[in-house]
């Protein structure tokens, strides 16, 4: 029998005395678990047999019955960290805590992602914890601070790297001197020179190898820190003990290593400066999305014009935004006119046309007239602010194939210190009987050549460049784990309204003269209908000729009147028309016929004579048919849901070339349709706007949001697709194939490195600096070949 744990959960959802019985009757069935729900705190106390239940199979089952566990998340900044041995002890530490559902560390965005039970653990403990470890970590900072910070502490890198250089050369000098056989000044052969030239080398541009070996062995753990301070101590140490043998006895030529301490050292903080810059790019993703974003907003105050801070706008302030100014804030317009760019939301080349009461988002930019909004969301809670949290949390994420690095990681650096040592035993045993020199310049090369930098940012940094690539086109994973599903895809659900059609009607049809578009269009410039604005756009791009409307009335579900230069004007249903005896039997037939296309058809008359008929239907997207036929080349089944009627349906299919289409269906058997599909063994993708589609995304095996960027659209599903381009369905899925392939790449090289430079090393053959040289560059290799996917074409 296990140790009995006892924790307090928070439980939401709980409205009467038959939910907390339910719950606490669920629990006690568990093994091994007593339990006592209590429904005025909303909270369930639970003891628990450690053998037989855990904190997530409690969760788990009261999730299942319906209820929710009341859980927070952490983002912590984590500092120290030097090799993926690093991050997998603070993964498994924090993991082991009692309280924390799930705990991710990241190597690359050196970040932790934590959901924690807060009734059991704050994030002030979990804070501690790592800090015990001998790492420091504080809540995740603005990332512009963030990438302040990183920037001072890579010039605090290279300070320390051209100083270790400067005083490495001389000792360079000395190797090459033993290879070549070269003359040179004899005060570089001198040992208490030698000596004075790689102490402050090892001792004090060094010191942060030994702080961070001392931490991870004090902890019961080892990282590369460890490697390298063994390695180099060993050559040190050896060297000061054959130049003390020269004391007082000239005559005796000392074996001294300090050059190989020393270099190893600069060449280990070159490879790890290199790997900081090459890092910082992975950001830029991040970094780009923030440059659009207003600095400061003009805001009404007292009846005055003033300029403030974009982090000091309140919700509810009145904004101006002049032309050509970029609006700050989310909000609404309650006073102009105006046409907003929103490419770098939506992708959308072509402004946007909006009027008072129209919604504008924070960023995108106002073209051509002034504008007064009331700021509705702001700092946080901006569309822009959502969108670089889901890339911020997408690139501090795991994908699952970084599991099998993280295991090895863990046990990585003791077995690198047993072979070591193996090597230097059967060296002086075996192959060089005595020789201690070459046992320890063997057993040096695998310390230094095994570090595992490489496997820890396999993963995680291709998975950065990946999710900022796909972000630059409108791409937003919410995660490594949904980057790497997709790829895997093998059927697609396409929802028919506002994904392949464009969700906005449009005219398709009209049957008159000119003239009686000149009077459809001006009355119908007064409403403010979907169907009327379509009409509105439809004479815009005909370039008509308006006319002035004297009186307008809008007739709800018939139509409309209007009297236009003293002629009267009716556009509607055929019964308004019989309602102002007008006769439209001529045009009966066409309008049937429009009908059956799923087309809504409207009638004209002026001064009571019919004039003609204009049609208006939810258009299919240009790029839609282009946007299927890539999805089938790339071999996934491709299906169209909708609620119309057989006859509809099947004719937008045809238009976009899709030949599986599932007809009427409502919005909550979509989710039953897909999991259909998903019973014949297929990974499946449902794509819809968000909100309606919201339970048929949260089935499929990778949810894909059609939206304009604003947080429901984000939150509803695994991959938001900004705007409404279908084309970046195939290339979401490209850079999920890219990425993946990248990552297979990095980890074999990572794995191949290490297993073909240990046994290389062990039989002496690499120098250690040699084989330091390989270590550093070996992470500087794998950070620039996933750099490579920011350059591919989607």
């Amino acid at each position: 029998m296990g140790a009995t744990k006892k924790v307090t959960l928070g439980v939401t959802g709980m409205t009467c005395a038959s939910c907390s019985s339910r719950v606490e009757k669920v629990l006690n069935k568990m093994d091994g678990v007593d339990a006592q729900v209590n429904l005025t705190t909303e909270k369930a106390t639970v003891a628990f047999d450690t053998d037989k239940a855990s904190i997530d199979d409690i969760t788990e089952k009261i999730k299942k019955v319906g209820y929710g566990v009341i859980s927070e998340k952490a983002e912590l900044d984590v500092f120290g960290m030097t090799c993926a041995a690093c991050s997998t002890r603070i993964e498994k530490v924090l993991n082991k805590q009692a309280g924390v559902a799930t705990a991710s560390v990241n190597l690359t965005t050196e970040s932790a992602q934590i959901e924690f039970n807060p009734s059991m653990i704050q994030t002030d403990d979990l804070i501690n914890k790592i800090k015990k470890l001998g790492y420091d970590a504080k809540p995740k900072a603005d990332t512009t601070e963030k990438q302040s910070h990183k920037e001072k502490e890579r010039k605090q890198m290279r300070l320390k790297l051209i100083i270790s250089a400067l005083l490495s050369a001389p000792l360079l000098v000395t190797m090459f001197v033993h290879l070549f056989q070269l003359t040179i000044p004899a005060i570089f052969m001198d040992p208490l020179f030698q000596f004075i030239l790689a102490t402050p080398v090892q001792f004090i541009i060094g010191w942060q190898f030994y702080v961070g070996a001392y931490k991870n062995l004090r902890n019961g753990g080892a990282n590369m820190d460890v490697l390298v301070a063994l390695g180099t101590s060993a050559a040190y140490f050896y060297s000061v003990y054959e130049a003390i043998k020269t004391i007082g006895n000239p005559s005796y030529m000392p074996h001294l290593y300090f050059e190989t301490s020393a270099v190893l050292i600069t060449l280990i903080l070159f490879g790890k400066y290199l790997e900081a810059r090459a890092k910082s790019q992975t950001t830029n993703a991040i970094s780009s999305l923030l440059q659009l974003q207003a600095k400061e907003a003009r805001v009404l105050r007292d009846g005055k014009e003033v300029m403030i801070p974009i982090e000091d706008v309140a919700v509810g302030d009145t904004l101006i935004v002049k032309p050509g100014e970029k609006i700050p804030v989310d909000g609404t317009i309650t006073k102009g006119r105006t046409s907003v760019d929103e490419s770098m939301l939506t992708g959308e080349s072509i402004p946007m046309e909006k009027d008072k009461g129209d919604t504008v988002i924070g960023s995108t930019l106002n073209k051509n007239g002034v504008i007064e909004i009331e700021a509705v969301k702001v700092g946080k809670d901006t569309a822009l602010a959502s969108i670089v949290k889901v890339v911020e949390e997408a690139q501090g994420s795991k994908a699952p194939i970084q599991r099998l690095a993280d295991v090895i990681s863990g046990y990585f650096v003791p077995i690198v210190v047993g072979i070591s040592i193996l090597t230097f035993i059967i060296w002086i045993a075996f192959v060089a009987p005595g020789q201690f020199e070459q046992a320890l310049i063997a057993s040096i090369a695998v310390l230094v050549i095994a570090c595992p930098c490489a496997l820890g940012l396999a993963t995680p940094t291709s998975i950065m460049v990946g999710t900022g690539k796909a972000a630059e086109n409108g791409i937003l994973f919410k995660g490594g784990e949904h980057l790497e599903k997709t790829h895997q895809l093998e059927a697609i659900v396409l929802d028919k309204t506002g994904t392949i059609t464009k969700g906005k009607p449009e005219v398709t049809n009209f049957t008159g003269d000119s003239e009686a578009l000149q009077y459809l269009a001006s009355a119908e410039k007064g409403s403010e209908h979907p169907l009327a604005e379509a009409i509105v756009t439809y004479a815009t791009e005909q370039a008509i000729e308006w006319k002035n409307v004297d009186t307008f009335e809008a007739i709800p579900g018939h139509g409309i009147k209007a009297t236009i230069n003293h002629n009267n004007v009716l556009v509607g249903t055929r019964k308004l028309m019989q309602e102002s005896n007008v006769n439209v039997r001529s045009a009966e037939e066409e309008m049937v016929a429009y009908e059956v296309e799923g087309k809504t058809a409207m009638l004209i008359a002026i001064n009571g004579e019919y004039r003609g008929i204009v049609a208006v239907a939810d258009t299919v997207k240009e790029t839609a048919a282009k946007a299927i036929k890539e999805l089938e080349n790339a071999g996934l089944d491709v299906v169209m849901l909708t609620g119309d009627n057989e006859r509809t349906a099947h004719a937008i299919a045809k238009q976009v070339g899709i030949r599986h289409v599932i007809a009427q269906v409502l919005p909550e058997e979509k989710a039953a349709k897909v999991k259909e599909i998903q019973a014949t063994g297929k990974k499946v993708a449902m794509v819809g706007d968000g909100v309606n589609d919201a339970p048929a995304l949260a089935v499929a095996d990778i949810g894909i949001a059609i939206g304009t960027g604003t947080e429901v659209a984000i939150e509803a599903a695994d991959v938001t697709i900004l705007g409404g381009e279908l084309l970046l369905i195939p290339k979401a899925i490209k850079i999920s194939q890219l990425t993946m392939k990248n990552i297979r790449q990095n980890l074999f090289w990572a794995f191949g490195y290490n297993t073909a430079g240990i046994p290389i090393a062990a039989l002496g053959l690499l120098a250690p600096w040699i084989a330091g040289a390989a270590m550093a560059l070996s992470s500087v290799s794998v950070v620039t070949n996933a750099l490579r996917l920011k350059r591919v074409k989607l």
